[in-house]
This record gives C-alpha cells, sequence and structure tokens, in this order.
C-alpha cells in the first residue's frame, strides 16, 4: 500500500494447562509462558504501532498475595519496552531461584499460568498509556475482577454507553473499550451474585461459596448478555481474577482470530503463522474460533468453543488478506499471488500484447506476492502463446519451419520483469514547511535506471491497493517518470476503495479517498451535482434514526458511474501537473468479483461495495 495506513490490534492468549515445573524440567525455564508471549507479540508487530501491554494471572494464589500483574507502555518500541521492564523484576534472581517454579510464582510477578499480550492501535482518541490493553476492571472478589484486550471496534457506542447509563453505572469516558469492559464486568457481577445467592441459599459458608462459583460461573451466558447489543468487528480476550478466560469473535467473523491447543497449552492470536512459528505447529493445526462463537477456558483447564451469539453471513475484512495480515501465511500468501494473476488479462489488452516494450515492476515491498502472481499469469500466457506459434509451424508441413534459429526465437520470448523501484527507508521527511516536504517526499523511493528504453517502453506498476492516491502523486509516479517510459500503467491488486471502514481500521474520512473524488468530479463534469447535494440532504436526515433504519446513501451516488470512469478519473486526479507531457499515466483496478475468487472465505467487501456487516456501518 503506497499509501500507508496503520495496522489494527492485535491479541496474544496464552493458557498454560501443566504447572510451573512441568515447563522448567521440560523446556529448562519456568518463564516459558513469558518467552512464548514475547514471541507471539514480535511476530504480529505488523498489527500494532501505537502501545502494547501485557497482563497475567496466576492460579490459586494465597489470600494476601498479588496474583494479577500488569504492563503496558506507549513508546517507541513498545515490546521492547514492556519485555524490558518485565525482565527487571528477574535481574537480582540467583541461578538456583531461577530452576525454582514454586518460588518464582510465590515470590515474583508476571509468573502466571494464564496470559494475555495486546498490540495497540487507536483508530479514534487519544494514545496515551491509559488507553493501552489489556484493561483491568479490579475488585477484591477474584471472581470478579477483569482483564480485557480486543481488536475490534464498535459503531453503536452511543447506545451501549447509555445502556450503562440505564443500569445505574456511571462509566467514566464514552469509548467502545471501556463501555465494552463495563458491559461484560457488569454481567460478570450480576452472575457471580446470583451464584453467591444461590450457593448461600443451600447453606454453603462465605468462605466455601467462592470455590463454588469459581466451579459453576457461567462464562456463556456472560458474554451471551453482554453482546446482545454488540454492533462492530470484535475479537475479545478476556481472563477473569480466579483463572477463567474467554476469546469471542463478532457474528460475522469480521475480526480475525485463531487458536491452537496440546496438552501442555490453549494459545489464541490473530494470525496463524505467529502461532505456527511461536509453537513449531503446522498450519493445518491452528484452528479458526468460529463466528459468533467464545472459546472458553475454565480454571480447571476445561476448553470449549460455544456459540455466544447467532452467526450472521460470514464475512470476514478482505483487507486482512490484501493487505494487514503477514503473508508468511500459507493461504494469504496463495490468495495475495493470485490476486495479482487474476489481472493479466487485462493488463496485456492494456499494453496490446506488446512483451517487448513493456516493463513489470512492484511498489512497494508489501505488493511484491501480487507481483509474483502476476508474473506466473504473464508466463502462463506466453507458455500458450509460444505453444501456438509452434504449432503453427508444425502445421506449415515444412521441415524447414522448425528450424533451430525459430524454435529459439519463440522460446526466448519472456516478460521483462524488474525491480525498479525502492524505498529509502532512510530518508525522514522532518521538515514541515508544505514546499519543502513535497521536494523530500519525492525522493522517498529511488529507481533503478537504464533498463527503460527512454519514450518507448510501457512500465506497469502494481500496487496492493490504493487509498488516497497522495503518494502516487507525490513520489512514486515522479520518480518512475525519470526513467522517461512512453506510458506509466499503475495497476492495484485490490479493488477501489470507495467507502469508510468503521471496525478498527483507520479508514474513516471518505473525503481523502481518491476513488470518492473521483466519483465527485464525474458527476461535477456530467453535470450531476445536484445529486450530490441530495444524497447529503438525505443522509442529514437520517442522522438521528436507529442504525437498523439507516441508508448507504453513497451507493446511488457511485451507480452514476462507472468502474472504468472512476479508474479513469484517478489517473487524472495522481498524474503530478509537472509531468511531462509526453508520458501517459493509466490506472487498472482489481474488480470486486475478482476479489472474491482470489478470497472466497473472506467476502468482507464493504470498503469497495458498501455492503456493511452490520447496521452500524450504514449509520457510521
Amino acid at each position: 500500500m503506497s499509501d500507508q495506513i496503520k495496522h489494527e490490534c492485535g491479541i496474544a492468549l496464552i493458557r498454560l494447562l501443566k504447572p510451573l515445573d512441568y515447563y522448567q524440567k521440560k523446556y529448562g525455564t519456568a518463564l516459558y509462558g513469558l518467552n512464548k508471549l514475547y514471541l507471539l507479540m514480535e511476530k504480529q508487530h505488523n498489527r500494532g504501532q501505537d502501545g502494547a501491554g501485557v497482563a497475567t494471572i496466576k492460579l490459586n494464589p494465597d489470600p494476601g498475595r498479588r496474583y494479577i500483574s500488569r504492563v503496558r507502555s506507549n513508546k517507541n518500541q513498545p515490546i521492547k519496552d514492556i519485555f524490558g521492564q518485565i525482565h527487571n523484576y528477574f535481574e537480582d534472581v540467583t541461578p538456583d531461584q531461577m530452576k525454582n517454579a514454586k518460588w518464582l510464582k510465590k515470590n515474583l510477578p508476571f509468573t502466571g499460568e494464564l496470559l494475555l499480550g495486546h498490540l495497540r492501535y487507536g483508530t479514534h482518541g487519544r494514545n496515551s498509556v491509559e488507553a493501552c490493553h489489556p484493561m483491568l476492571r479490579q475488585n477484591n472478589w477474584i471472581t470478579r475482577n477483569l482483564v480485557m484486550a480486543g481488536n475490534f471496534n464498535m459503531t453503536n457506542v452511543d447506545e451501549l454507553f447509555n445502556k450503562l447509563v440505564k443500569l445505574g453505572q456511571y462509566p467514566k469516558e464514552k469509548s467502545d473499550t471501556v463501555t465494552v469492559l463495563e458491559k461484560i464486568g457488569h454481567f460478570l457481577d450480576a452472575e457471580v451474585e446470583n451464584e453467591f445467592a444461590r450457593y448461600k441459599s443451600m447453606g454453603y459458608k462465605r468462605a466455601e461459596i467462592t470455590d463454588k462459583i469459581i466451579e459453576s460461573l457461567d462464562i456463556q451466558n456472560i458474554l451471551r448478555k453482554s453482546s446482545k447489543k454488540f454492533d462492530g468487528g470484535y475479537a475479545l480476550a478476556g481472563m477473569i481474577g480466579h483463572g477463567d478466560a474467554f476469546v469471542m469473535r463478532d457474528p460475522a467473523g469480521v475480526r480475525p482470530a485463531c487458536y491452537y491447543q496440546d496438552d501442555e497449552v490453549l494459545v489464541v492470536a490473530s494470525e496463524r503463522p505467529a502461532i505456527q512459528t511461536a509453537f513449531d505447529v503446522k498450519w493445518d493445526e491452528v484452528k479458526e474460533v468460529k463466528p459468533g462463537h467464545a472459546l472458553i477456558i475454565k480454571k480447571n483447564g476445561e476448553i470449549t468453543e460455544t456459540q455466544v451469539r447467532v452467526p450472521d453471513t460470514k464475512l470476514p475484512c478482505s483487507f486482512e488478506r490484501i493487505y494487514f495480515s503477514r503473508g508468511t501465511d500459507r493461504d494469504i500468501y496463495i490468495e495475495r499471488k493470485r490476486l495479482g494473476e487474476q489481472l493479466v488479462a487485462d493488463i496485456l489488452k492494456k499494453v496490446n500484447y506488446d512483451f517487448e516494450n513493456t516493463v513489470f515492476t512492484y511498489v512497494p515491498n508489501t505488493a511484491k506476492t501480487a507481483f509474483l502472481g502476476m508474473v506466473e499469469g504473464l508466463h502462463k500466457h506466453l507458455d500458450e502463446l509460444k505453444t501456438e506459434k509452434i504449432q503453427k509451424l508444425i502445421a506449415k508441413g515444412d521441415s524447414q519451419s522448425l528450424t533451430n534459429k525459430k524454435l529459439s526465437k519463440i522460446m526466448s520470448l519472456r516478460p521483462r520483469v524488474e525491480e525498479l523501484v525502492i524505498k529509502d527507508a532512510k530518508l525522514r521527511t522532518f521538515i514541515t514547511d508544505d514546499a519543502s516536504r513535497s521536494e523530500l517526499v519525492s525522493h522517498v523511493y529511488d529507481v533503478t535506471y537504464g533498463i527503460i528504453k527512454n519514450d518507448k517502453d510501457t512500465l506497469v506498476v502494481i500496487d496492493d491497493s490504493i487509498v488516497r492516491g497522495t503518494t502516487l502523486k507525490q513520489s512514486i509516479i515522479n520518480m518512475v517518470s525519470r526513467l522517461k517510459p512512453k506510458r506509466i500503467i499503475v495497476v492495484s491488486s485490490a479493488p477501489q476503495i470507495r467507502y469508510p471502514d468503521c471496525y478498527g481500521i483507520d479508514m474513516s474520512k471518505m473525503k481523502n479517498f481518491v476513488a470518492f473524488r473521483a466519483m465527485i468530479e464525474l458527476l461535477e463534469a456530467k453535470g450531476k451535482s445536484k445529486l450530490v447535494e441530495k444524497a447529503y440532504k438525505k443522509a442529514k436526515a437520517q442522522e438521528k434514526l436507529g442504525k437498523e433504519h439507516v441508508e448507504n446513501v453513497v451507493q446511488e451516488l457511485y451507480a452514476e458511474v462507472t468502474y472504468e470512469e472512476v479508474s479513469n478519473q484517478i489517473a487524472k486526479i495522481i498524474t503530478p501537473a509537472d509531468l511531462p507531457k509526453d508520458i501517459k499515466v493509466d490506472v487498472m483496478y482489481q474488480t470486486v468479483e475478482g476479489l472474491h475468487q482470489a478470497c472466497p472465505d473472506h467476502k468482507g467487501d464493504w470498503y469497495f461495495t458498501g455492503n456493511y456487516p452490520t447496521k452500524g456501518g450504514n449509520k457510521v
């Protein structure tokens, strides 16, 4: 993505299913869980830039001893900072003490069997350390302490907040994080109180009741009641003070959650490769938490996957596949290659099948996998072309037709594939005045000179997605124009991004999308500006309606223009004013149908179609 969009949040939960001394004996350290949590978080660092946090819970603690430990950081390298702080607790521990798992658990923090890590990217609001997860809801009753972290964004925070107020609560702020924490916490309190009353009526003593509550606490019921009105995309992970834990996923499966379990450990993460790397397991051993379900881990080690919401049509986020998740996942890697390969037929039509005078490259590095798929597609097409040429020679029936020279010429046909655009990671645009900064931005990328035949070659540049188009205009196109191609074709392996996201991705301002700007300009050129005003008034008229009654009025505007018209207008928008007039710029996009073919199990496409998976999407 040449226009960088910060990634979303990531979660990592570990439940050690054996006593700590088991890991000391087998793996040589009682800190096995902490080490694995560090790996899980580092392997998901692509998901959080604003901060991180870790919390642990010790099972069966003695009263009066600390059993919940938490550390959070919003520094530049938050994972390093967090684990540096944790490491400080062990600096003065002797070698013998480090081998004594019982002593470590009794005397030092972060030595629990239940561990939760979080990587934060805040799409809205402040980026203080207080906004970092895990969030903690404290209580003197061990069964009422709640630690929670998540990858989520709720579209109906106002509605959820008002429900809490009606329940008599006074939330400290109106944010989806606090609201969700308090919502689950409220029903946790209610469940504990009901169980307390039930056991008291049965004649149990107060000291006995806590243990009975721990055994019988119905996590499924708590999550079912608390999430009843949730509207959004979410993967929520929680730990309760006594040792129960859960990971809950939204009914449409918008946000990802994967898990692996054996007799030693249960682990949950936002991305499958993180689990594979940290625990050295095969890709098919990592499962997916089903939409509308919760993975519930009881204190006694019993693990179940249980439905807490009625699953909707499954619409996992397609941007996970295109861009956000690491490409080291087997399926994601294959899908990204497929996205590139599917564009080949249209690209070749665009360049009139001129392999001799067309050079193929990519930008930025995240587009490399789609580029590899495109190259494979080019080779497949050329193989067909070579076969056709040879068959024509054979059909002539003349032995002279099949000379080594002619065959060699046919077999030497291959696409011109080059690495021409390289990002200079050392360059920082630290100057603030617009003129100077624009000049620096234009040099963020370096190019390889001497490969392009001046004024003759067409340069095809594949990008994994185009959001705002500013980097293309201010930097990339200017840079590659210095190679003196006759034509520049920018190809996006993702469809046109037309609508904002409201489930945890930083794409909330539609006016910044180059596709939206192109559509507005096309309507103005067609004398249809009144339709924009009409759509605006229609949207304003819906402002106070409940989310169930709101329609997406912007879809009506896009219906007035064709996909190709928008692409052509985008090409005009991203063409720098000072670009030499003899260099033509074209833009091509993946289609939504092509996206679905490449990623058949991830059809959450609201950024491209405006078809939101929840009612709250239209309202946002």
